[in-house]
């Protein structure tokens, strides 16, 4: 019997280090997959002798990926148990690997940006911009130090338990563990991603679908408001009672919002499922892209968006 490989520290290491630089060849069709390829590299060599196994590692590794960062660290710690599990004789395949990192960075991404941008660093940066305020060069000094290690702490020790959950996952195949984690992870992820169509896809369509003169009462009569301060102080005050559409003589509605009493953000929906329809049959992520660009553009200049 063939002795089972492992990965040394020494490996796990030496991933984790690169692993800093997962952005360092951000791409607009598949993210950031160079970068996590790249973060593989020393894990891939030890577990695969030969050269056509460490081929076919790096091609199922260069699918689509992209969350934060530092929480990234966790699910390269269960690729490399699953990587290493498959190595040797496991019955994991391609989609298995992929379909739990799929999964883990959807949820994930959600973490990283409140944790590290907008909590960690804001108070790092503020505790160390006060001392150097004050002309101590300490100041920049803890917040570079600082800041770094709890950076790669947190990416060594979060990565090692990715791997040791990760091995555990992959001992229980028999099972069914890791299928139901797969599976869980995708509905999960596809749930996180659905909740933020609406956050992150904006579309407007401006054609007007009526314009209804308002009777009086209904809107402000700018004429007729006396000058000075007690004219803006009455204005305020009709504003407060009669809403934006006090604002004009005439109410004016648009197609987007009787779009949006029907259903709103469907309009956000469609597309981002065109786009999956498409991506599904193979369309390149760049082509959709510029097409997008083009469509909107041309529904600008045609008043229709």
């Amino acid at each position: 019997m063939a002795e089972k490989i492992k990965l040394s520290k020494k490996d796990r290491i030496a991933v984790a280090w690169r692993h800093q630089f997962l952005q360092g060849s951000w791409n607009y069709e598949r993210m950031q997959n160079g970068g996590w390829c790249y973060s593989i590299i020393p894990a891939i060599k030890k577990l695969y002798p030969n050269k056509e196994d460490r081929v076919s590692a790096l091609k199922r590794h260069l699918e689509f990926y992209n969350t934060h960062p530092y929480v990234s660290a966790p699910v390269m710690g269960v690729a490399l148990a699953l990587e290493e599990e498959r190595a040797n004789g496991a019955d994991i395949n391609d989609t298995a690997i992929q379909g739990v990192k799929v999964g883990m960075m959807g949820p994930l991404a959600g973490v990283g940006d409140p944790v590290f941008w907008f909590t960690l660093r804001p108070i790092l940066g503020a505790l160390g911009a006060s001392l150097a305020l004050s002309g101590n060069i300490i100041g920049p000094l803890l917040f570079f130090f600082a800041w770094n290690i709890i950076r790669m702490a947190f990416l060594w020790y979060t990565q090692e338990f990715g791997y040791k959950v990760g091995t555990s996952i992959a001992q229980d195949l028999s099972g069914g563990l890791l299928g139901k984690i797969t599976q869980g992870a995708s509905i999960l992820g596809m749930f996180i991603i659905g909740s933020l169509v609406q956050r992150w896809v904006t579309i407007t369509f401006t054609p007007i679908v009526s314009t209804v003169t308002q009777s009086k009462g209904a809107f402000i009569e700018w004429s007729k408001l006396p000058a000075g301060v007690e004219g803006i102080k009455s204005a305020l005050e009709q504003y407060s009672t009669l809403g934006a559409n006090g604002l004009n003589v005439e109410k004016v509605t648009t197609l987007q919002q009787n779009l949006d009493q029907l259903i709103p953000g469907l309009s956000a929906l469609l597309l981002t499922l065109l786009c999956c329809w498409l991506l599904k049959k193979k369309v390149s992520p760049i082509v959709i892209i510029v097409a997008l660009f083009a469509i909107g553009i041309l529904a600008r200049l045609g008043g229709i968006m």
